[in-house]
């Protein structure tokens, strides 16, 4: 399975942010490839003031255009991320088009990015925004892949829930800052793969120094033994990566750290007991 991971400009609107994704896309399709990703909210800047007022429902002709793209090129899209108004509500919302067009599933960020680092970045995505509450993954021509947004990726019961699952490979669209990112973003991304056994990506914007939220970049894929596949700087571009799961499987085999879990041990009271 090979995946287009479009590491995107963002521009200040929905209808910019469209033409420049159809562009990208059409760059990526000179390689022949299976997936395509995009980053979080690469319909709009990563910034609250801007959530509800570009927010938009599922019908929105941004995504029933990129739905139409995704047949298009007869390919799956991960819609990186965007401001879904549901209700009274506002989510961190990635959907999912299959190679027929069609919207096959969406993740609503379950976990809201609330920090406030001495000396470095602070920002509270639940002034505006509300978490999701489902575990997503879905099926494809080569496996089940799960989906992930940002944040999300620092809670390893997710990854290990969506692995359980049957997941191969998860998906995430993110974007860590200058903070953040130096200092997390491959250490998360090769730790969620080492310690599940399966391939990791996140798809980051390009960097924008002139944004009120500056991302790190640095696109990232990992494989299941826990090493970077590929993983760009901050400038605007596109990585291609395969993601083989006979050798997920192999390692697997070789080193079943999943087989090897004890779950009757795997509780609070006991812990306590033992004492």
């Amino acid at each position: 399975m090979k995946l287009a991971l479009i590491q995107m400009q963002v521009k200040s609107t929905p209808e910019e942010n469209l033409v420049k994704a159809k562009t990208l896309l059409a760059k990526a399709a000179k390689e022949k490839f299976d997936i395509a990703v995009f980053p979080e909210m690469f319909a709009c800047p990563y910034d609250n003031s801007c959530f509800p007022r570009f927010a938009m429902d599922k019908d929105d002709p941004f995504l029933l255009e990129i739905g139409a793209l995704a047949k298009e090129y007869g390919i799956y899209i991960i819609a990186g991320s965007v401001p879904e108004k549901f209700k009274d509500k506002i989510y961190n919302t990635s959907f999912v088009f299959d190679p027929k067009g069609r919207r096959v599933e969406k993740h609503r960020k379950m976990h809201l990015f609330d920090i406030n680092v001495e000396g470095g970045q602070r920002f509270m995505e639940s002034d505006v925004l509300t978490p999701g509450e489902e575990f997503t993954t879905f099926d494809t021509p080569w496996g089940k892949l799960g989906l992930m947004i940002c944040y999300d990726i620092r809670f390893p019961e997710l990854a290990r829930l969506l692995a359980l699952q049957g997941a191969k490979g998860i998906i995430v669209p993110a974007a860590f800052n200058m903070t953040t990112g130096p200092a997390h973003w491959e250490l998360s991304f090769r730790a969620r793969a080492l310690d599940n056994q399966l391939y990791m990506a996140g798809v980051a914007p390009a960097r924008d120094m002139d944004a009120s939220y500056v991302a790190w970049g640095h696109t990232i894929s990992t494989d299941p033994w826990g090493r970077v596949q590929v993983q760009l700087e901050e400038k605007e571009e596109i990585a291609f990566v395969e993601w083989d799961f006979e050798y997920l499987e192999k390692v697997r085999r070789e080193l079943p750290l999943l087989k090897h879990r004890r779950t009757d041990l795997y509780r609070l009271s006991d812990i306590s007991n033992n004492k």
